[in-house]
């Protein structure tokens, strides 16, 4: 064993960075094995991708020092309107609409370039005297030892920790070594993914709108730009993707509709197949799922990101309350704390948008009809509307401290 090491990451992403540094802030020690060069992760190209950070995540980057080199790059949520879009029309008169000023508690979220929260990370990992960072390590191989775990990477070096979480994505090859099994299927549907220049301000509002193939979100960034998540069936979506730029605009035209004038595309574009992927359990002897490693849910509510850190803020809780009471943070019964604080919170969520997602993805006139008229009963109903926008945030439930803005 590795006296000098509490924990082995492998993942680099944004779950794995997360979690490394809120491990470190309650004095553990952490090893992150990245199997990526360290040139592509400190790439600063803005390719397209933006995530949506609730109001609890924003609390937990903040507590962990993260946020104040975020703030200047994040764009506050201050409303987002949900309808039902009518083909080749746009969104319908009815829709749902969340205003952050009915709360009265700031904004309902941050949407945040990826290139920004990967650069804070990065830069808060090599700051950290607890945080190691292995670049261009690819593991290969895991297995239990006396009082810990050992990976073995591809040059046939070994490490070794206490215990070992695998944030390497919904294909986690850490899952797959552990025997654990995945609960998948395809949507038939991708997700296409840019950035775009508008004429009029977006004014901080987010836009959700479904339609039978799949929901196009429109997300404020910064400036007069706002991201987009484009869903549409897979063989469409393949179509739409292969089109010039102007084809692709001409073709989203009539779903994004011309409440923001003219648009442009502002970067590159990119496309995502979509699925449901679920491991049948979080954790193992000595180990730990994060992130899309556990899950991977659809991406109509933007929380896949946030999900993950909630991972993150639990995980680090349960290692950082057996690490003072003199435990070892990989044994069995630590390990089930996690395990059991997160099951119900993934399930609830997996299932909840999947549903979503089938009922809204549909042309059938009933459920139109029906979808409508939930959406006009929630903007009729304010205390449901206020409860629909602190789940959304993040900040209803039983919170692990960082979701609540303390330190561990």
């Amino acid at each position: 064993m590795d006296e000098r090491i509490d924990m082995l990451i492998v993942g680099g992403g944004l779950v794995g960075p997360a979690l490394a540094l809120a491990a470190a802030s309650a004095g553990l020690r952490v090893r992150v094995l990245d199997a990526a060069p360290a040139a592509a992760l400190a790439d600063p190209e803005f390719d397209g991708r933006a995530y949506a950070v609730a109001a609890a995540s924003r609390r937990m980057l903040r507590a962990l020092g993260l946020w104040a080199g975020i703030e200047g790059a994040a764009q506050p949520i201050l409303q987002v309107k949900v309808s039902d879009g009518v083909a080749g029309r746009g969104a319908a008169p009815l829709f749902a609409h969340f205003d952050a000023d009915e709360l009265g508690e700031g904004p309902l979220g941050h949407i945040v370039e990826d290139r920004f929260l990967r650069r804070a990370l990065l830069a808060a990992m090599a700051e950290s005297p607890l945080v190691t960072v292995e670049t261009g390590a690819r593991v290969i191989g895991q297995a239990e030892v006396p009082g810990g775990v050992e990976v073995t990477l591809a040059d046939g070096t070994t490490r070794c920790a206490r215990l070992l979480v695998g944030a390497d994505g919904r294909g986690s090859q850490v899952a797959r070594r552990a025997g654990i099994g995945r609960t998948e299927w395809a949507y038939r549907q991708t997700s296409l993914v840019a950035a775009l220049e508008v004429e009029r301000p977006h004014e901080g509002i987010a836009q959700q709108m479904f339609f039978p193939d799949g929901p196009l979100a429109i997300l404020p960034l910064t400036g007069n730009r706002v991201s987009i998540v484009w869903t549409e069936d897979t063989t469409r979506a393949a179509a739409v993707q292969a089109m010039d730029d102007d084809g692709y605009l001409a073709a989203l035209r009539p779903c994004f509709g011309d409440f923001l004038g003219q648009i442009r595309l502002a970067g590159k574009r990119y496309a995502y197949p979509l699925g449901l992927s679920l491991a049948t359990r979080i954790t193992a002897p000595r180990l730990a799922l994060a992130g899309d490693a556990a899950h991977g849910i659809h991406p109509l509510a933007g929380q896949g990101l946030n999900l993950g850190l909630r991972d993150v803020a639990t995980l680090a809780q349960v290692l950082a309350e057996a690490h003072r009471r003199g435990e070892d943070i990989g044994a069995a019964d630590v390990l089930e704390r996690y395990r059991r604080w997160r099951q119900f919170d993934i399930a609830a969520l997996a299932t909840a948008t999947d549903a979503i997602n089938r009922v809204f993805s549909n042309a059938n006139p009933l459920l139109r009809l029906g979808r409508t008229l939930a959406l006009g009963a929630i903007e009729a109903a304010p205390a449901l509307r206020r409860r629909l926008m602190r789940e959304a945030m993040g900040t209803a439930g039983d919170l692990p401290v960082l979701l609540q803005g303390r330190a561990l």
